[in-house]
């Protein structure tokens, strides 16, 4: 189920500045009986997104209206929103009036989830390394070649994803989740300021540990470093929290948090 602009089955146009460039960003938003979780969270960081891409964009009435009707007819489901900076301009050059394209589908959430969210998952360090550019960090663009790399490598049978790393080997993410560390009592979560996704389940996490005087830290740190760690878990709107056991030869235990934010956040699939 695919809307463009609103109309049902709507077509893009070939030009549009998303496909040609991925000149854009999106979201991917877990919906339940009582609307879109943390739905204000995802609308301010596409809108933060889109001014670090240099044009303005805030979700106008109609397209929020949609979503919030979508997420009471379709609960327990995945929302994507993308939104292109649409057609125009000559080559690379962006143009000064932009006339945005916004699509919205909707997606079950994968079946296996909930399994990872009860049993935990593993973790294969990637071949494919992150490349460094700070103007882009953070931000869920378009462009996501560098996944599509890392997801066309061949995952070994005992592993569940991918741990992925930057260009100069230190810990970012993993192929599609935000990654947490756990030492005594004490949470890192690496520093996004060079490249990788700053999701919104991130920034949830943070705020609630905070809040629960949880002493947590966002630090760059590399993988040789992972060997110090007791616990870790991952991170997304869609699959809520999930724990680690294993990153490669590497044996983690649950951390406790874990349930812990899961029930507080309401993430149990």
């Amino acid at each position: 189920m695919i809307w463009v602009n609103g109309v049902s089955q709507g077509s893009i146009d070939p030009s549009d500045r998303g496909l040609a460039y991925g000149d854009g960003l999106f979201a991917t938003m877990r919906t339940s009986h009582d609307g879109i979780l943390f739905f204000n969270a995802h609308q301010s960081r596409l809108t933060d997104g889109a001014a670090r891409l240099g044009f303005e964009w805030r979700m106008g009435s109609a397209l929020c209206q949609q979503l919030e009707d979508l997420a009471r007819q379709y609960p327990h489901h995945c929302i994507k929103l993308l939104v292109s900076r649409g057609v125009g301009g000559r080559g690379y050059t962006p143009p000064q009036a932009v006339n945005v394209t916004e699509v919205v589908s909707v997606h079950p959430i994968p079946s296996h989830y909930a399994h990872w969210q009860k049993n935990g998952i593993s973790l294969k360090t990637s071949p494919v390394r992150l490349g460094i550019q700070p103007l882009l960090a953070g931000i869920k663009h378009l462009n996501r070649l560098e996944q599509v790399l890392i997801k066309a490598q061949l995952l070994p049978s005992d592993f569940d994803d991918w741990l992925v790393l930057d260009a100069e080997a230190r810990v970012i993410e993993s192929s599609m989740a935000n990654i947490f560390f756990v030492k005594g009592n004490e949470v890192i979560t690496p520093s996004l300021a060079q490249c990788g996704v700053s999701g919104v389940m991130r920034e949830q996490v943070i705020q609630t540990l905070l809040e629960q005087q949880i002493n947590i830290q966002c630090l760059p740190f590399g993988a040789e470093r992972l060997v110090e760690f007791d616990s870790a878990f991952i991170t997304n709107s869609i699959l809520g929290v999930v724990d680690i056991l294993a990153i490669d030869s590497l044996k983690f235990t649950r951390a406790p948090i874990t349930a812990n934010l899961r029930q507080t956040l309401s993430l149990t699939l």
